[in-house]
């Protein structure tokens, strides 16, 4: 029941290498909903005793939409390219892609009235992708193992919601539909 969940939102990424067992893809933070009751407080300080950066905040809603800008951005590229997060710096094409992508997730937030926890979606998707240089993305994971991606809830999500409010999002589109063209073609 809602006396037991709460929001929270993590940029630190992570390589499954197998059942119970990860590596680490980048430092990152996890921040916590500082409103919701007690158990997040026990749930951060055990995330804080096992090494992990947790900060609480009051309006979680902001940090997700600001971590959905960095997935639509870094997420299916990386999964398109085959490549880790990092290597999006690298080409000036990706990069191009990676700013139209964080652009129009920051547009279909803005549209929605929520206020994103920075002011350059831009900088902060490359600064996330400098510091997780080495992960290789989830949505990359799934496509190596031949498993659904999170897609449709990512760059299908902004694009749904852009709909909804008169925002384009003709990158994400495309992307959504690449990835689930690659996601299809692995059986």
């Amino acid at each position: 029941g809602a006396a037991r969940v709460g929001l929270g939102v993590t940029t630190a990424g992570a390589t499954l290498l197998g059942p119970g067992l990860a590596r680490s893809g980048g430092e990152g933070t996890v921040s916590l909903e500082s409103s919701v009751h007690a158990g997040m407080g026990v749930l951060g300080g055990l995330l804080a005793g096992a090494g992990f950066a947790v900060e609480y905040a009051a309006n979680v809603d902001s940090l997700v939409w600001g971590k959905l800008v960095a997935n639509t951005a870094i997420n299916p590229l990386t999964a398109l390219l085959r490549v880790p997060n990092g290597a999006l710096l690298e080409w000036p094409a990706a990069r191009a892609l990676l700013a139209e992508l964080a652009a129009e997730t920051a547009a279909v937030a803005k549209a929605l009235g929520v206020e994103l926890p920075y002011a350059d979606p831009l900088a902060f998707v490359e600064h996330v992708a400098r510091q997780t240089a080495a992960n290789r993305s989830s949505m990359l994971q799934d496509v190596e193992r031949g498993r659904p991606t999170e897609i449709d809830a990512i760059c299908g999500a902004v694009t749904r919601l852009g709909e909804t409010t008169g925002v384009p999002t003709p990158a994400n589109r495309i992307v959504a539909q690449l990835v689930g063209a690659l996601s299809s073609t692995i059986t």
